[in-house]
């Protein structure tokens, strides 16, 4: 969790508690040491959050206390509904859902009358087309985000199988397909692997030895190359 995350939910928990609520009980719902927990409500405060009170007596958060609303202009409404949506459709179930919160949190914090927009958006998504991934896309994304190693059998057009161990950094969101973009151990070579044509996927502790942002550099150049 990030700090300015920690922050948030510190007041959000001070929201739920109309009276003086000790600091140990807020570090215990947190789960946060006591000392992370005076740090971080002086650092609220400092940052002009009305909490009240001190060490061993309790600490309350004023009545009223807002956080500054977000304003966005009615395309970026439609902008960020139409984006949410599309992404909620999309067979990764864990995105799907992070993208209908991400969508409630937006629009807990806005003005009535942009939340009002936002809701009435007609901005619509069509079905997806039905996903036949067997592999979980949680687990790709996981990987390229701590970079680490994947291994598994992909299947080319053509039918034939062969064990696979890539650095993943990219993953391509197509209307009927998902792409994995990676370097292959195999190949010694960037490579473009559909999610429909992989199997038996092996998510490892293994650090791949270079930064994704390298990679992902690397391989932009790659498409940027004239073809012969």
């Amino acid at each position: 969790m990030s700090r300015s995350e920690r922050l948030l939910d510190l007041i959000q928990t001070l929201r739920r508690h109309r009276r003086p609520v000790s600091g140990q009980a807020l570090a215990d719902e947190l789960g946060i040491s006591i000392r992370t927990l005076y740090r971080d409500i002086a650092t609220l405060q400092g940052q002009g959050a009305p909490i009240e009170g001190e060490a061993g007596l309790g600490y309350v958060l004023k009545p009223g206390f807002m956080l500054p609303p977000l304003m966005f202009s009615d395309e970026e409404i439609e902008a960020i509904v139409l984006g949410s949506r599309w992404v909620a459709k999309q067979p990764d179930q864990r995105l799907s859902a992070a993208a209908a919160n991400a969508l409630a949190k937006i629009a807990a914090v806005l003005p009535d009358d942009l939340r009002e927009d936002l809701d009435a958006s007609t901005l619509l998504v069509g079905p997806p087309a039905a996903a036949i991934e067997g592999i979980d896309l949680g687990l790709v994304r996981q990987a390229i985000r701590n970079e680490r190693k994947l291994g598994f059998l992909y299947r080319d057009a053509g039918g034939a199988a062969s064990e696979r161990v890539v650095w993943p950094f990219a993953l391509g969101f197509f209307d009927k397909v998902r792409v994995v973009v990676a370097w292959c151990e195999m190949r010694q070579d960037f490579r473009h692997f559909r999610a429909d044509r992989i199997s038996g996927l092996n998510t490892t502790d293994t650090r791949y030895p270079r930064r994704r942002q390298a990679l992902l550099k690397e391989w932009r150049a790659t498409l940027d190359k004239p073809r012969s």
